[in-house]
């Protein structure tokens, strides 16, 4: 996987260029998940699993289905994803827990959603994924 500043920009990109702080945020969470050893290899999985065990189930599927998209809040994702990776993520953008999670909440589902347009997840490394969204 390339560098989280690399993975960064990309999501930055897919998400819009108001939405760079929450790119960043988004590949520093994968990164972190991905080191977990969780998703099998891949990040994106990693993270839909993380949350559906969260108590998210009902929200990722429908980021991943072609139809619309239930919203989350901060505080849904900062109760879904596991403290310490929340509370990592946020270090490194220099922002509070809450503030990383309500940038989650937006950021997350957007990617999702542009990176499974077809309904099904999606095979390949996610550098290669978000290029070809771009």
């Amino acid at each position: 996987m390339a560098g989280t500043d690399d993975l960064g920009s990309l999501f930055g990109r897919l998400l819009g260029a108001g939405e760079g702080g929450a790119g960043g945020l988004l590949a520093a969470l994968l990164s972190t998940l991905g080191d977990a050893g969780q998703g099998g290899g891949n990040p994106l999985l990693a993270l839909i699993d993380s949350l559906g065990e969260g108590g998210l189930g009902e929200q990722t599927r429908s980021w991943v289905a072609t139809g619309d998209n239930q919203p989350v809040t901060g505080a849904q994702i900062a109760q879904a994803l596991p403290y310490q990776e929340l509370d990592l993520v946020a270090r490194k953008a220099g922002v509070s827990p809450e503030e990383a999670a309500d940038q989650l909440a937006v950021a997350i589902p957007q990617a999702v959603d542009r990176l499974t347009p077809d309904g099904r997840m999606p095979q390949g490394s996610l550098e290669d994924l978000i290029q070809q969204r771009l």
